[in-house]
């Protein structure tokens, strides 16, 4: 099984001509993939996202030896029916969270055998076309819903699975609006009663007492009254997103076991299957922290494995939710660059706005959450040595229109230079828009075989079609 170098930014087939200095992926030139394809061009290395997907699967199943595992491709990151097919020929499930995703999972042939619904505010018809396709499971965001797919499940004739989405209250993630466990958020239902005690031993007879009288256990209860329509399958729980720490994993992983002797305790029930989301962090520029994760899942094995053995109780079913650590490493962004312009600052000093032919419409990043991205020039070899401080910008009517804050460029960087930027394999043509009309880019594959194109680029025609006023 080959080990992905987590420190690495760009996908494994990159590496520089060493005659002419150019950027390839896999024998494709950077410049050619612009040419063939236009700019701005998302490409997506997928011989990395099977290799990286196959890596993940594998060291789980490692881990959990001595128990079922399942991992889901958090399909939120990058979702095509392609991407669809790659993740799910590796082992893995497809997580959904909206009628668009499951509708490009369904067209890309996986079966609803290996898809999840998510998502705090599932409509009716969402509900629905998970029961009738057999979804594996639909995970419970708050109480009143299990009523809901009860009854559409009735409806249908059909009995649905379905998991509780708990907030363990564990604090993670890079960014508030992607830390997702602490109670004053959207998702999911509360581990602990709302005048609970501060009790800092989770293993404690106090904490179990608090859990046992708390919101995720009387949901988990009044989904068994329902039982002729809906079947509990297990528990789930997600902190957040771009987390370094296992730390974070592992006691998020004690309260849901917590939670799961106490539903023992109240109910007779033992929870089949935990799920402990996703939330793996990548590097996105030279030097940054990225999630170990075999490190990770085996240290969250004998967690769970030492609360079993004490508890006397089965291991339970173990699922994972990757989605930023499979496919943002496989993925970048090609631009062209256009004005370079020099600023005088205040005190002297200098700064150098290189702009592209893209910017927030095809990566909203660092403007939403300030993401750090790095870039550099992939169609030649510098013809100085010299470096200028720069900040790349895009082409939007914003001055937060920023690509890469501060990155080092050759001092010589001229209008047509290409201008790639890694790491933007999840959550970059997902969250893409239109803003100012501007037209969301091609998604190309390369592999072994060579490149072709995932998803189309854009047309003015695309836009005028959704304008029918007369």
């Amino acid at each position: 099984m080959t080990t992905p170098d987590i420190t690495r930014i760009w996908p494994s087939g990159v590496h520089i001509n060493e005659h002419t200095g150019a950027w390839e992926d896999r024998g494709e030139s950077f410049e050619q993939l612009a040419t063939t394809y236009g700019t701005p061009l998302y490409v997506m290395d997928t011989t990395d996202v099977a290799d990286r997907a196959r890596y993940f699967v594998n060291t789980v199943r490692e881990a959990f030896a001595n128990t079922t595992s399942h991992v889901s491709f958090a399909g939120k990151a990058f979702l095509s029916k392609e991407i669809a097919r790659i993740v799910t020929d590796e082992g893995m499930y497809v997580d959904t969270c909206t009628w668009g995703e499951m509708k490009i999972a369904l067209a890309a042939g996986v079966p609803g055998r290996r898809l999840v619904l998510h998502g705090n505010n599932k409509s009716d018809d969402e509900i629905r076309l998970a029961i009738e396709n057999d979804f594996d499971k639909i995970v419970i965001d708050e109480p009143h819903e299990a009523q809901r797919i009860a009854r559409i499940a009735c409806e249908v004739g059909k009995r649905a699975r379905v998991m509780v989405r708990v907030t363990v209250g564990v604090h993670a993630g890079g960014h508030e609006y992607i830390s997702t466990a602490h109670e004053d958020q959207k998702f999911g239902i509360a581990l602990l009663p709302a005048d609970h005690s501060d009790v800092s031993d989770v293993q404690s007879v106090e904490f179990f007492d608090q859990v046992a009288h708390g919101p995720a256990v009387a949901a988990m209860h009044d989904v068994l009254d329902m039982q002729d329509d809906l079947e509990l399958v297990g528990i789930h729980s997600h902190i957040g997103s771009q987390i370094h720490d296992a730390d974070a994993f592992i006691a998020a992983a004690e309260r849901v076991m917590v939670l799961r002797r106490a539903f023992y305790a109240t109910d007779g029930y033992v929870a089949p299957e935990i799920d402990l989301g996703g939330g793996y962090s990548v590097a996105y520029v030279d030097g940054d922290a990225s999630m170990d994760v075999d490190v990770t899942m085996k240290r969250i094995a004998a967690a769970l494995q030492d609360d079993s053995s004490r508890a006397g109780l089965p291991l339970p079913t173990v699922s994972f939710e990757p989605g930023r650590w499979i496919v943002a490493p496989a993925g970048y962004t090609i631009y062209r660059v256009g004005t370079v312009k020099t600023v005088q600052l205040e005190g002297g000093a200098f700064r150098v706005y290189v702009s592209v032919d893209g910017g927030m419409s095809d990566n909203i990043r660092p403007a939403l959450y300030g993401s750090q991205y790095t870039a550099t020039i992939t169609n030649r070899a510098p013809a100085t040595t010299d470096t200028i401080q720069a900040r790349i910008v895009g082409s939007h009517c914003e001055s937060g229109d920023i690509v890469v804050h501060d990155v080092k460029l050759p001092a010589d960087v001229q209008r047509g230079d290409l201008l790639a930027v890694p790491v933007t394999g999840a959550y970059g043509r997902t969250m893409a828009s239109n803003y100012n009309q501007i037209l969301r880019p091609a998604v190309v594959a390369v592999n072994e075989e060579g490149s072709h194109i995932m998803m189309r680029r854009e047309t003015v025609d695309d836009l005028l079609s959704l304008d029918v006023s007369e």
